[in-house]
């Protein structure tokens, strides 16, 4: 019996299994998903959880359950190349026959001093738990920087003026706007709605260090009550650690199959593989999909296909509190009440159908 083994029960390690089981698992393999946290975390909605406008229920889908699928929690602590073994916490080594890595991303602090220390995270179901608390047991009136305008920091700023409109908080950007990677329609309107919503946007920043409640700007100081981090990412330490090809951003060259370039076992999925697109969730279920349909052929013995097709992102969408949002789809910029009720529409649809 072979151990098909997934590191990471993230939106890849998910579709993976929701291929594979009940019936395309071939009979001579089973499967060993390790993780963390006993369910998989619907991570594009942390920061709502953070914000305090939905509950930690809300971000848990159930893993599938499969005769020949074990479910094993514990921390992961080195990736045994060599031996293929996965090394894990206070816990027995597990054997892999083939491997997917798909440990997802954590906080990139740009060697910002104090940063890793004196600010809190949505980077995972715990970090995100502990955002939650020190937000929401704030005074009215406090002070809440969010450094970083992307997605991200965008969603955490309007979900929080939602939960709290009675504290002051502070969007910290590098740039002339926010939202960079959007067109600047989009930029223009969600600018549009924080100076609406009374939420300050600090342009043109840039983040010296960080101390207890105390952000310098600039080397210029701004007290805040609480400083949430959502300025970067980079592959898990597991990753960064091991001794294989990457690129400039830390992530694993693969081959066109999805595969290490020295080992047809093992595959890197999502945000720790390097790939023309920045990371994303629906990234990484594109990746998923064509992974299984190469392990389905090496399981076989059939000879691979020459090349694979591009994967086609449908867009991507954000949220502007409860009743509005931004996005683009298929390339066409959408605002407003429409966008938000797409990707709760969308989120519905992958919470039901278990991805």
């Amino acid at each position: 019996m072979k151990n098909f083994v997934i590191l990471g029960g993230g939106y890849g390690g998910m579709r993976v299994l929701a291929r594979l089981l009940p019936n395309q698992l071939p009979e001579d393999v089973s499967i060993t998903l390790i993780d963390r946290v006993p369910y998989h975390c619907l991570k594009t909605e942390y920061y709502a959880l953070a914000a305090g406008t939905i509950s930690d229920q809300h971000v848990r889908v159930s893993y599938p359950e499969h005769p020949r699928l074990t479910i094993k929690y514990g921390e992961i602590t080195k990736i045994d190349l060599e031996n293929k073994k996965i090394l894990l916490q206070d816990e027995q080594p597990v054997p892999y026959d083939d491997l997917i890595i798909g440990l997802g991303c954590e906080d990139k602090y740009h060697n910002v001093p104090g940063a890793d220390i004196y600010t809190y995270s949505i980077q995972t179901i715990e970090k995100s738990r502990a955002t939650y608390q020190a937000l929401n047991n704030l005074t009215p009136g406090s002070i809440v920087g969010i450094v970083g305008a992307g997605l991200s920091g965008v969603e955490i700023a309007s979900e929080l003026h939602e939960s709290r409109p009675d504290l002051k908080i502070k969007l910290f950007d590098r740039g002339s706007h926010i939202l960079s990677a959007f067109p600047q329609r989009l930029s223009l309107y969600v600018e549009k709605w924080f100076d609406s919503h009374d939420v300050e946007i600090v342009s043109h920043s840039n983040i010296t260090r960080v101390e207890d409640k105390v952000l310098f700007n600039h080397d210029e100081p701004i007290p805040c009550d609480v400083i949430v981090w959502t300025a970067g990412i980079q592959p898990n330490k597991v990753v960064r650690e091991m001794d294989i090809e990457k690129d400039t951003q830390g992530r694993v060259v693969l081959t066109k199959h999805h595969n290490l370039p020295n080992d047809g076992h093992v595959y890197v999925v999502g945000d720790c593989a390097s790939l023309p697109h920045a990371p994303s969730a629906q990234l990484a279920e594109g990746q998923a999909e064509q992974i299984v349909q190469i392990l389905l052929k090496r399981w076989k013995g059939e000879e691979l296909p020459e090349s694979l097709p591009t994967i086609k992102l449908k867009g991507v969408l954000g949220s502007l509190g409860k009743k509005h949002g931004f996005g683009l789809v298929a390339d066409r910029a959408i605002t407003g009440r429409v966008a938000r009720i797409l990707k709760s529409g969308i989120l519905w649809m992958y919470k039901n159908h278990k991805g």
